[in-house]
């Protein structure tokens, strides 16, 4: 944990010396090339952490692919394309993931085999933490709103209960 509050101290002191670049810069051109140096580098930061975000979720090829993508559309658009595009892959695999947990959740079998081809507990955990908001998202769409809408009953959903029934498939 140390090494990443020396990476943290390092990553503020380098933009602490660029902003301070940029103030004491006896020119309009001088702090300009400074502010856009600063902009650059806070590009770079976001690319670089949604690679490790990306690859500590366990889709290290994604990750990469990812990367470059960010930063291929950071070049066109900005950063608000970057954005845009980080929160569509969010909800997108996101929407994937919980719709695939929900009918796990319901003991589907196709479901139970996507799991074990693609998980293991660990994996799984990680990307349960990460879209956990979206289990719920999904649950609501998917379940709670169609079964007032039609009057039919529904589960209850207890994500505590999936991650059991994810121990004993996938293995701790």
């Amino acid at each position: 944990m140390k090494a990443y509050g020396y990476l943290l101290l390092t990553i503020v002191a380098l933009f602490g010396i660029i902003l301070a670049g940029a103030y004491f810069s006896p020119t309009f051109e001088e702090q300009k090339s400074f502010l856009e140096l600063f902009y650059l580098s806070g590009a770079l930061l976001f690319i670089f952490s949604a690679l490790v975000i990306f690859a500590t979720i366990g889709f290290a090829s994604f990750a990469i692919y990812g990367a470059i993508f960010l930063a291929a559309v950071m070049g066109i658009y900005g950063i608000e394309g970057a954005l845009l595009v980080t929160g569509m892959t969010y909800f997108v695999w996101g929407s994937i993931f919980a719709m695939q947990v929900l009918l796990f959740y319901h003991h589907l079998r196709t479901a139970t085999e996507w799991f074990k081809s693609r998980y293991t507990f660990k994996s799984f955990y990680y990307e349960y933490r990460v879209f956990y908001p979206m289990l719920w998202v999904a649950y609501v769409f998917l379940e709670f709103i169609p079964s007032i809408i039609y009057r039919e009953d529904f589960l209850k959903f207890r994500p505590s209960q999936v991650v059991e029934e994810m121990k004993e498939l996938l293995g701790k």
